[in-house]
């Protein structure tokens, strides 16, 4: 079975991580086939709504991190940054139903959707500094704004995990319910939705989000150097080292 489920129905399409052994993990394969039906649904007329869920107990680990060293992203062309560049331009209304742990990536993509239902269960971290690296979808930029600097330089600074009333609190959550009920609950939201008429959402979303979208395409752009060059040094090559022999990471001569 696939790594990554899509099913469309009443104008949503559903994008569901479904590699639950891995903790929903994300391999360069899985990006590229989220990144496919994204196109496809900004394509098609008849998907209103994209939604991401994930499972009651986990909503996505993050990146894969023996993919992720076997095949790092080098160009703009990799799959992750298509990926990402197709959330930030998408102009249909884009849903995410999170429970559980949703790390690094977990966390940043949720930045660029219109509305995020959290679980009880959601932990949301992004440990980049941690792994020796930097944020990356444009979290750098989007954090601050959305959260204020302060608790932005102590999510993406310290990398410690953050939880559901405290993301419904800085905003990047709508509303906090049950995990059992959250994907449901994001599924009855999104179809209130699909309902609408579309030209009326693209038109919306286009004006709240306003010029931003090129400023984010170009801190994205940044951030993807940044990590690129990063993911060479030794701070990297230490971190995954440590992760990879389970042990504690030790930067005191990086």
């Amino acid at each position: 079975m696939s790594d990554i489920l899509t099913h469309t129905d009443a104008g949503v399409m559903t994008i569901t991580f479904n590699r639950l052994d891995k903790k929903n993990s994300i391999t360069s394969a899985m990006y590229a086939a989220m990144a496919d039906a994204v196109a496809q649904a900004a394509a098609d007329a008849s998907v209103r709504v994209v939604l991401f869920q994930g499972h009651e107990s986990i909503f996505s680990a993050g990146n894969d991190i023996g993919d992720f060293l076997n095949q790092p992203p080098t160009t703009q062309e990799s799959p992750v940054f298509r990926f990402l560049r197709g959330i930030a331009t998408f102009d249909k209304p884009l849903l995410a139903a999170v429970a559980g742990p949703a790390v690094g990536i977990g966390t940043t993509m949720l930045f660029h959707c219109d509305l995020v239902y959290a679980g009880d269960n959601a932990a949301f971290s992004m440990p980049f500094v941690n792994l020796g690296l930097c944020p990356e979808a444009a979290s750098s930029l989007l954090a601050p704004r959305m959260f204020g600097y302060h608790r932005a330089a102590e999510a993406l600074l310290m990398g410690e995990p953050f939880f559901a009333e405290a993301a419904q609190e800085v905003g990047l959550v709508n509303r906090v319910v049950p995990p059992t009920e959250v994907n449901s609950y994001a599924q009855a939201q999104a179809r209130k939705l699909a309902a609408k008429p579309l030209t009326s959402l693209i038109a919306t979303k286009r004006l709240m989000k306003g010029s931003s979208q090129q400023e984010v395409l170009q801190k994205m752009d940044e951030e993807g150097q940044s990590f690129g060059r990063m993911l060479r040094e030794p701070a990297a090559k230490e971190a995954f080292g440590a992760f990879m022999e389970k042990r504690k990471p030790d930067f005191s001569k990086v």
